[in-house]
């Protein structure tokens, strides 16, 4: 049974350390992540993504969007997959 996973932008950031809401390694961070290139990457690994209009609780100022997707599979593994599909090193 698949999981559904939550993603915001600021887990790619590479402006924000691991305590403010990053959750790749620095060298997978891009410089200003934007939600529709995490929806392209997520489309690119061949899941299905549903975008909210929500903030992340640390930023619920910034009302920068969020990704739902239904992933079988480690949070951080596909994580990972994304940062390397939205430009990362």
């Amino acid at each position: 049974m698949k999981k559904e996973l939550v993603i915001y932008p600021c887990y790619f950031d590479q402006k924000l350390k691991r305590s403010e809401g990053r959750r790749v390694p620095k060298d997978l961070a891009v410089q200003s992540p934007d939600l529709n290139l995490i929806v392209s990457a997520v489309k690119k690994a061949g899941l299905n993504p549903v975008v909210e209009e929500k903030s992340h609780p640390a930023f619920w100022l910034e009302k920068k969007g969020r990704v739902r997707v239904k992933y079988l599979g480690p949070k951080e593994e596909l994580l990972k997959k994304i940062a390397a599909g939205i430009g990362a090193k």
